[in-house]
């Protein structure tokens, strides 16, 4: 338990050069307001500040707010979570989403926007305990895992937006190309834009040609090679021509991205190796109770480990929801209830990432789950798969809830 008037309460402004502190008592009376250099030795010089206070004015307790400033936050809130020090007054460092801060700003009408004064409010959102129920950062460990999360879906959404980019080049050059494989980007269809430079090369080519680039293609992983070759042969017949000197830029665009996909993912299977490395030691019992639910693999449970850290930070599932920004607002006016609501989306945009995409594997896993996300798919008739899954998520998040706070395993 935390007693107020035992408990410091700091606010950091934080930029690339420098950070403004500002630190309150329970009363709000200032005991601090400084500036210092965002830097290894401004930091231990706040160290040593904050230190001399707590000691001078017998507080037991030490909270501080900071921004989430990307990278220009990381190194200070390491720091200061990490600080043998400030552990002796039971430090917590809490990286808030600027949202918070400025929505509660709007509660000062007559505040200018200083850098001593953004530290001041994000002190007093500490003091109110508008913290209550987020994680603490957890210093470096939970950063290195973070990072690496987070990176591995940087590069995800990389693939994502050049394999969209690649297919409007695919259309232009094999119109009726999509209607071929299950897989766009597999082994035989990258091939088979690679290897034809356009689509008369695939008309006037022989059966037995087709045949045998899809049998060594492929490895002979398909039985019936006739009818795969006379199926390409066909869609090539039925789609759009283009004049020869349009299809040597179209080649050379196709085999860049199918280069630059090809480099992502090739550094995503590196990336999935570092985090296993990381993850390893960091909240195991937490980390076993993940993988055992069907759909969250070994990546992904690092990735909601990551972001959650620690559980009992969450009061309630709802409260869980929140963070991960997978809840919805409110459209009424009298009588009328608009049949759209839309996803918040202001929390924690990797989280509400891991989680939707466990929710699509429990769907698909989960007998429950899914017999839950058809329910809900058909009860509308615009935007089922979208409805459909968020409700799925938010329903794995009850479970996510109830599993970690009970320490259990998924049955």
């Amino acid at each position: 338990m935390i007693h107020l008037n035992q408990t410091l309460f700091v606010g950091i402004d934080v930029s690339k050069l420098s950070n403004h502190i500002f630190a309150m008592n329970d009363t709000r009376q200032k005991l601090l307001s400084v500036r210092v250099d965002n830097s290894q030795d401004g930091a231990i010089q706040l160290e040593q500040k904050l230190q001399s206070l707590l000691q001078s004015r017998l507080f037991t307790h030490l909270i501080i707010a900071l921004e989430s400033t990307g990278v220009y936050s990381a190194h200070l809130a390491t720091f200061l979570s990490a600080s043998k020090i400030l552990a002796l007054f039971d430090v917590r460092v809490y990286i808030i989403n600027p949202k918070m801060a400025k929505n509660y700003r709007r509660s000062f009408t007559d505040i200018d926007k200083t850098d001593p004064n953004d530290a001041y409010v994000l002190a007093d959102l500490a003091r109110i305990g508008r913290l209550d129920g987020l994680t603490p950062f957890k210093g470096s460990q939970r950063l290195a895992l973070e990072r690496l999360t987070r990176h591995r879906l940087h590069i995800a959404e990389l693939i994502s937006t050049e394999k969209v980019y690649a297919l409007n080049n695919v259309f232009l050059k094999f119109s009726n190309f999509e209607t071929l494989f299950s897989n766009n980007f597999g082994s035989t269809a990258v091939d088979l834009l690679l290897e034809y430079k356009s689509i008369d090369d695939i008309i006037d080519a022989s059966l037995e040609d087709l045949m045998t680039f899809v049998s060594k293609s492929s490895h002979n992983r398909f039985d019936n090679l006739q009818a795969i070759a006379d199926k390409i042969q066909t869609a090539a017949r039925a789609s759009y021509r283009l004049d020869q000197v349009a299809y040597d830029p179209i080649n050379l665009s196709l085999a860049s991205s199918i280069n630059l996909i090809r480099c992502y993912e090739a550094e995503i299977k590196q990336i999935d190796e570092a985090i296993l490395r990381q993850v390893a030691g960091f909240n195991q019992n937490h980390y076993t109770v993940l993988t055992s639910i069907p759909g969250i693999g070994k990546v992904y449970a690092a990735g909601i480990l990551a972001e959650i850290a620690d559980i009992s930070q969450f009061p309630s599932d709802d409260a869980l929801a929140k963070y991960a920004g997978i809840t919805w607002r409110q459209n009424q006016s009298g009588a009328f209830y608009a049949e759209d609501t839309f996803l918040t989306k202001t929390g924690n945009r990797y989280l509400r990432y891991f989680i939707f995409q466990a929710a699509q594997k429990a769907a698909l896993l989960i007998p429950e789950y899914r017999d839950f996300y058809q329910k809900k798919y058909n009860e509308v008739t615009t935007h089922q798969h979208k409805r459909a899954l968020a409700l799925t998520a938010r329903k794995l998040v009850r479970l996510l809830f109830g599993l970690l706070s009970a320490n259990r395993l998924f049955q």
